[in-house]
């Protein structure tokens, strides 16, 4: 044994390790050798006087001695104890308790892990930093590690030690800028928060963790370490065929949700319903519905409710709004044992200010950029990340990397793409800075979308993402080996807005915006197109879907069935916000349920089988969406009878495949004897009418089909008399010669 006086510390030093202020802990807190043994040196808030054990032992190694007045311990360890881990009982009065003393542990994270997470190139930074629950050196408890490189010094608080900001100081790994400390025995549940000084040595607003993988249910902001490990997927057979399901060849019908106001319940303190009782409803409703995906609205943990999720703070953790992460991954592979895919709206172009979140992470600008020019995103009040500093963008590509590896998820659809993309992207002139090149161009987030797709892709099979971009940006759906950014499909917004803008009108003067209804097919193959109708379009005063369509009541609700069957047989994959496959006539209120009471009105009820049966359809008919996405699988039979309101087409599938030809009637006035060019003599089937009566419709038709004429009629050899119905879309498939 050593005498402890052969290792006294400065005065200013156990000042320092008491207060939490000194520049190095680990030299000296913990088990340090000395001249002539081993030295353990502890501590602990409110003891009187503390024992070290070992890890199983029973009978005390040795009892240290006090050596300040604001619990400061230390003592000598025999040298057959020195490498043994060891544990702490502090006594008070009557009271004892176990003490894991962190100081004794080596660092977990390798000099190669930091390397990687300095040069932006961590494919699974996720599993390093944060907070991992693990076994180290023989010892349960959990690693923290946040990357905070101008911070003087980083405290870990949380509920394990009273949120005091001087027992668990971390250690600092040098250049890498990370600090990490390893806690035993805390695991799952535990609440936790970083005490970050600034370079100055100013404490800032305690932080969330970035890489928390849960949070406590709002109003409350602590970060909550969390077990990923204890869900057990069985989801083999899904995710084995999803790549067949989920290409440019493949039916896609997107059911947009909202979790928070889908269903609510009655309780005002918690009104949203679980991911497990959402995964019991929703799932057979979907499944029933005949869509076959699932796009969530930010479920990363966001602080207010009326974001919807687009401002989050915590984005590797799903909102405990509805549950723990096994919770949601229970949801996810009860999506899969239904054959749904599940895609989530991802936000990685903004955050929040909150004071717990990345803003002034470490009291420099870390996560966005410093210059409001290029770091302040003026529509929604929030922070742009700076994409051009390598340890921001391997966050963000390791995020989308986490929720597609860690929660099965099938996709991402990535949002406001296009306020990545453009440097003066809502900013007047003098409000942006130009690229080096004096363009608008964002290189550093083009740079990062393209390495997140070509990440995306590689590390995950058959998944997709899929772009919000609002302009004509080239190549957003193109490969970045082909000069694109990489995404597989993109919202099309234009088609979007011109055809929602035509069907507000009255079809009076329909005619003289016709062209609303088919210009979006001159650029239909330019990009692999989803066609959504989105929540962004049923909120703000905009109205809900049924509410803008003109006309009385009847006339409303035959539009809606005429435009639906308009966008089921358009060239491009389908998305449509929950609500619409009902006509909520009421706009979305994200803090109330759907007004599921209206499917007791047979009008409701009808828009609801329309919907239903045109996505079965849709999934039936090869011709319908094989060639969704190439030009082949599309050919106008009128696209110009703007006085008659009337468009015809014909679909395309495979060789082979019998087409489908699709007239819609946007006049209010049925037309008979409407006569419609075909390539094929024979029957042709009307397979879906949306003025039938079963969806609330007059029932005006085709009585099941009708024989082509050898009749030369829009240069095809043969024709179709027709009977329109008014303000329908009927489809007809040809069966035989």
């Amino acid at each position: 044994m050593t005498d402890c006086n052969e290792y006294q510390l400065a005065g200013w030093e156990a000042d320092a390790l008491v207060a939490g202020t000194h520049p190095d802990a680990f030299s000296r807190l913990g088990r340090h050798p000395v001249p002539n043994g081993t030295i353990v040196r502890a501590f602990v808030p409110g003891a009187e006087r503390v024992e070290v054990f070992t890890l199983k032992g029973k009978k005390p190694l040795v009892e240290l001695k006090s050596i300040h007045q604001d619990n400061l311990f230390e003592g000598p360890l025999a040298a057959s104890k020195a490498k043994q881990g060891y544990h702490l009982k502090a006594h008070r009065g009557q009271d004892t308790w176990e003490v894991q003393d962190p100081y004794q542990f080596l660092p977990v994270l390798s000099d190669f892990d930091l390397h990687l997470l300095q040069e932006g190139s961590h494919e699974h930074a996720y599993k390093w930093l944060g907070a991992q629950v693990k076994k180290h050196q023989g010892v349960e408890g959990t690693s923290f590690a946040v990357w905070a490189p101008s911070a003087s010094r980083v405290a870990l608080v949380g509920d394990f030690n009273h949120w005091n900001g001087a027992q668990h100081v971390m250690r600092s790994r040098g250049a890498s800028g990370i600090w990490e400390l390893f806690v035993p025995g805390i695991g799952d549940g535990a609440r936790y928060k970083y005490c970050i000084f600034d370079a100055s040595g100013q404490q800032l607003p305690l932080k969330a963790d970035p890489y928390a993988f849960g949070t406590e249910y709002r109003p409350n902001t602590a970060s909550v370490v969390r077990e990923l490990n204890k869900y057990t997927w069985s989801d083999d057979g899904w995710t084995a065929k999803r790549g067949t399901l989920q290409n440019r060849e493949a039916p896609i019908s997107i059911y947009e949700v909202h979790l928070g106001s889908w269903k609510r319940t009655w309780d005002a303190e918690n009104p949203f319903l679980d991911y497990r009782a959402l995964a019991a409803d929703l799932i057979p409703y979907v499944k029933e519905m005949g869509f076959t995906h699932i796009e969530l609205l930010p479920v990363t943990e966001h602080p207010f409710d009326g974001s919807w999720g687009y401002q989050p703070v915590g984005l590797f953790s799903p909102t405990r709004r509805f549950g723990k992460p096994e919770d949601f991954k229970a949801f996810v592979d009860a999506c899969h044992a239904a054959d749904i895919g599940v895609l989530l709206d991802w936000v990685p172009g903004h955050f929040p200010e909150d004071d717990h979140g990345l803003a002034k992470f470490d009291g420099t600008h870390l996560y966005e950029h410093a210059d409001p020019k290029k770091g302040f995103q003026p529509d929604w009040n929030t922070l742009i990340y700076n994409f051009g500093r390598k340890e921001v963008a391997n966050y963000l590509i390791s995020n989308a990397h986490f929720w597609l590896d860690e929660y099965h998820l099938d996709g991402l659809r990535v949002d406001a793409v296009a306020s990545m993309l453009y440097l003066d992207y809502s900013r007047k002139d003098g409000e942006w800075i130009p690229n080096e090149h004096g363009g608008n161009e964002n290189l550093e987030a083009v740079d990062f979308l393209k390495r997140m797709n070509e990440r995306a892709y590689s590390l995950e099979s058959g998944i997709i993402t899929v772009a919000e971009e609002s302009t004509a940006w080239p190549g957003v759906s193109a490969p970045t080996h082909a000069g694109g950014l990489g995404f597989g499909f993109k919202w099309n917004m234009g088609w979007m807005n011109d055809t929602l803008d035509y069907m507000s009108k009255d079809p009076m003067h329909r005619k003289h915006h016709h062209h609303q209804l088919t210009f979006g097919i001159d650029y239909a193959f330019s990009e692999n197109y989803v066609l959504p109708l989105s929540h962004d379009e049923v909120v703000h005063g905009k109205g809900s879907l049924i509410d803008r369509m003109p006309g009385d009541r009847w006339q409303k609700f035959a539009n809606l069935r005429a435009y639906f069957g308009f966008m089921w047989t358009h060239p491009g994959k389908k998305l449509l916000f929950m609500g619409g496959e009902f006509a909520q006539e009421a706009e979305w209120n994200a803090d109330e349920s759907l007004h599921w009471q209206l499917l007791e009105n047979q009008d409701h009820h009808g828009i609801q089988k329309l919907v239903r049966n045109l996505n079965m359809l849709y999934r039936q008919t090869p011709a319908l969406y094989q060639q969704d996405c190439v030009s082949e699988g599309f050919e106008w039979v009128d696209g110009g009878a703007s006085e008659d309101n009337v468009v015809s087409y014909l679909r395309w599938g495979a060789p082979g495949d019998p087409p489908c030809l699709v007239v819609c009637n946007f006049s209010p006035v049925p037309r008979r004897g409407y006569r419609v060019g075909v390539p094929y003599g024979g029957y042709w089937e009307e397979i879906m009418n949306t003025d039938s009566v079963d969806y609330g419709g007059s029932d005006v038709g085709n009585f099941g089909g009708v024989t082509a004429e050898d009749a030369p009629w829009h240069v095809k050899p043969y024709s179709l008399q027709l009977t329109l119905p008014p303000l329908a879309t009927i489809i007809l498939s040809h069966t035989s010669q």
